[in-house]
């Protein structure tokens, strides 16, 4: 019985066509080979699983072939071919930098490089994880790295490149590996599931390549692990089940709550999600990843920033579309500030379900998205069905009955009798109560719902600036840890433009994003302080020289000079200094 090889070690490439997702990068090391112009010393840079290591082995084994193909590949047919895919090459020799660091390895390497090659043109020497060797090892190989015989040819490997020396990085040409997109992943899964003889379905392929996060390498052994659990026939309910991936309908539904205010159902959606298991931070993550991805797809220029399918672009499109941008900001905003608050919140529970009424309301009317208040809830309704019915309509007076003489018609009709005044208090309380008037009995149920929506009382109490700016110290003291909203704040008071509006003024583009998300809890905030509903606050951006807020020392200094001429020739004459 023959032993059993995992995935990722027997479809390994072998030539450079068969490399995944790295098609610019292995033209050029082919046009290098084709035209004999071979550096000393190469460092591929990129995440794991990308085919660093692999690339390297085919670059060695095709520039000590003797026959190489017009392509630039490895005849694998040759001497050196075979020695080398049979594990016996003295031409290629690879050193694990994580397990071999230390001066006295590098010092050995060295008097390797003296060898010449046997069978071949090159001696190549593949170091893995280079980042990994100490500083003294590195200074110990800088001299041989920088002027190797003319048959020795270095290919660093590394995660990290930020941790290499740059004298290092000064003698090598550098490739940085791209991370493999889910399309390619896809396409070579499927290219394994065939040659195994599984049967497969794309969306179950696509799950797997989103789970190895652009690792090829990661995306074989999960395919090994789901494909061993269904016994080769592998689904889409098989691999969220056998991953413990959380299924994107569950957000879809939810998506579909937050849209219709429906807030019953994205609690029953949590339940349903906390049954099956899933740890509740993974889920505020997932949602707010999810958010992520719908935002990139509202605009063609950036859903090319999500790393999916065609079918599924299409899908989180439609999706987008339904809700406005100011959505996906504050939705984000509200996922962010549950995942920094998850770990001290005592019942975790209840900060996700807080969070997922937040974002029912968050299409109801409010400052971002209209001019009729922020933050006004909509009510919890279990069958709106029911709650839009329309009232029955009250019992018409009977018809007047004609009398039975007939009389002459008049030559101009009586004037029609005035209606009897209805009280005006009468009028008001009927409003607040959300009775039905005459003119409502003719409205449709939509109509009517709208009507009622529109007739509850705003608060308008009265304030002054003053309390305008202790409540918005209050909001600053209740977010000590938040230092750039607080030093935002802090530069930008709010300043009374006329009635209830006021208007803060930023530095920058960064603080007026980070004051419009954080709008619309700010305005709850001060409205609930003052009592007032119609407190608005535009956010003016300061194209300008930089406010007082913002000036330096230097700043400061030359300004109270210029004001005050007295102070400028105190400091000439004792040539103060700063």
């Amino acid at each position: 019985m023959e032993n059993y090889l995992v995935s990722a070690r027997k479809y390994r490439p072998s030539t450079f066509d068969s490399v995944v997702g790295q098609k610019a990068l292995t033209l050029t090391l082919r046009n290098a080979i084709a035209t004999n112009k071979l550096a000393h010393a190469y460092l591929f840079c990129g995440s794991r699983g990308v085919g660093k290591t692999s690339c390297a082995r085919i670059f060695a084994k095709t520039i000590n072939c003797q026959h190489p193909t017009p392509d630039g590949n490895p005849c694998n047919e040759c001497d050196s071919c075979r020695a080398f895919n049979e594990g016996r090459s003295l031409n290629i020799v690879e050193l694990d930098a994580a397990s071999n660091n230390s001066v006295d390895d590098i010092r050995s390497l060295t008097e390797q490089v003296q060898v010449l090659p046997t069978n071949g043109k090159y001696r190549v020497f593949i170091i893995d994880e280079v980042h990994m060797l100490s500083s003294s090892a590195f200074n110990a190989f800088l001299k041989t790295l920088e002027e190797p015989p003319g048959y020795v040819i270095f290919i660093l490997a590394t995660t990290e490149k930020h941790k290499i020396l740059p004298t290092i990085l000064s003698r090598c040409q550098i490739y940085d590996f791209n991370r493999i997109t889910v399309a390619d992943m896809v396409d070579h899964l499927e290219y394994v599931a065939r040659q195994e003889g599984y049967t497969t379905e794309r969306q179950a392929l696509n799950v797997i390549a989103s789970k190895a996060d652009g690792a090829m390498r990661d995306a074989l052994s999960i395919f090994d692990q789901v494909a061993a659990s269904s016994r080769g026939n592998i689904t889409y309910r098989q691999t969220i089940d056998n991953l413990n991936v959380l299924d994107e309908s569950y957000y879809t539904r939810l998506m579909e709550a937050f849209i219709t205010a429906n807030v019953p159902q994205a609690l029953l959606i949590y339940k349903e999600i906390r049954d099956k298991g899933f740890d509740s931070h993974f889920f505020i993550n997932g949602l707010a990843s999810f958010l992520r991805d719908l935002m990139m797809a509202q605009t063609p220029v950036t859903l090319e920033m999500l790393d999916a399918e065609v079918d599924v672009k299409q899908k989180m499109v439609e999706l987008a579309a339904k809700c406005p941008p100011q959505f996906f900001y504050a939705a984000m905003s509200l996922c962010n500030d549950a995942d920094l608050n998850y770990r001290q919140a005592s019942n975790k529970n209840f900060l996700v379900e807080l969070l997922l009424i937040k974002l029912c309301q968050l299409q109801s009317p409010s400052q971002n998205f209209s001019d009729d208040g922020e933050g006004q809830l909509k009510p919890i309704v279990a069958d709106k069905t029911a709650a839009a019915a329309p009232q029955p309509a009250p019992k018409a007076a009977p018809a007047p009955q004609p009398s039975p003489v007939q009389h002459p018609r008049p030559a101009t009709p009586p004037p029609a009798p005035a209606p009897a005044p209805q009280p005006a208090a009468r009028r008001k309380t009927t409003l607040m109560s959300g009775g039905p008037s005459l003119r409502d009995l003719k409205k449709t149920p939509q109509q009517a719902e709208t009507h009622t929506a529109a007739a509850v009382t705003r608060r308008t109490g009265s304030y002054t600036v003053e309390q305008v700016l202790k409540a918005w110290q209050d909001y600053m003291t209740n977010h000590p840890t938040e230092q750039v909203l607080v030093n935002t704040m802090r530069a930008s008071l709010p300043v009374k433009i006329s009635g209830d509006t006021f208007r803060i003024t930023v530095e920058n583009h960064a603080q007026t994003n980070l004051m419009s998300a954080r709008m619309p809890e700010l305005l709850a905030f001060l409205r609930d302080s003052l009592s007032n509903d119609l407190i608005t606050i535009e956010i003016a951006e300061n194209h300008d020289a930089g406010s007082p807020h913002t000036w330096n020392d230097r700043e400061l200094l030359h300004h109270i000079m210029q004001q005050n001429p007295a102070i400028r020739d105190l400091v000439d004459s004792f040539k103060l200094t700063l």
